[in-house]
């Protein structure tokens, strides 16, 4: 599995903005194509960032899917809307899982419909430069940098970065080392990972 870790600058007040037309437009039309859409989020620490896991299969699959999403029909109809909301989107973490089943285990996860009500529950994304933790706070998920060069130059990703990432359900120790990145992100309402 590849993951996507996408964390979207927005201008100011437009966060709602941008989920409200995701939900209702790009959760199934990416899926459609062959992609995952995992979680999406708000950034409980940033009120102008939203973040959201994207999955493929392998890396070829996501270039297939990469172009068949960004050259069909609803990103094209969408991409203005969703592109004045956003001052950076180039902020992507490219990952692989970090061993055996350490991916996300979703079955049975169903996504609610368009306009659910967002859950009350927080992720944390802990964000390892250079490092590899020994222990792991009830982790729901561990990747690595996936080394694979970006096979969709179109959408930039961040490079000659070693990074070790885990979800979590609960915050882990404090304080962090100055290493480490954490991310308290709230599920929208359509989000698989709550």
């Amino acid at each position: 599995m590849i993951l996507e870790l996408r964390q979207y600058t927005l201008h100011p007040g437009q966060r709602d903005v941008l989920i409200d037309l995701f939900e209702r437009e790009f959760v199934e039309s990416q899926e459609a194509v062959g992609m995952s859409i995992i979680g999406t989020f708000r950034d409980l620490d940033n009120p102008d960032r939203f973040v959201w896991l994207r999955g493929f299969a392998d890396m070829e699959s996501r270039a297939a899917a990469l172009a068949a999403f960004y050259g069909g029909p609803v990103w094209k109809a969408h991409r203005d809307q969703a592109n004045a909301t956003m001052v950076d989107s180039d902020n992507v973490l490219l990952l692989r899982p970090a061993g055996q089943h350490t991916g996300f285990d979703l079955a049975g996860a169903t996504r609610p419909p368009v306009g659910a009500p967002p859950p009350s529950s927080v992720i944390y994304a802990t964000i390892c430069y250079g490092e590899r933790p020994e222990h792991l706070t009830e982790p729901l998920a561990s990747f690595e940098t996936e080394p694979a060069e970006n096979n969709f130059p179109a959408l930039p990703v961040r490079t000659g970065e070693d990074v070790f990432v885990w979800f979590s359900r609960s915050p882990g120790p404090d304080p962090l080392p100055s290493t480490r990145e954490r991310l308290r992100l709230a599920p929208t309402g359509r989000s698989l990972l709550r």
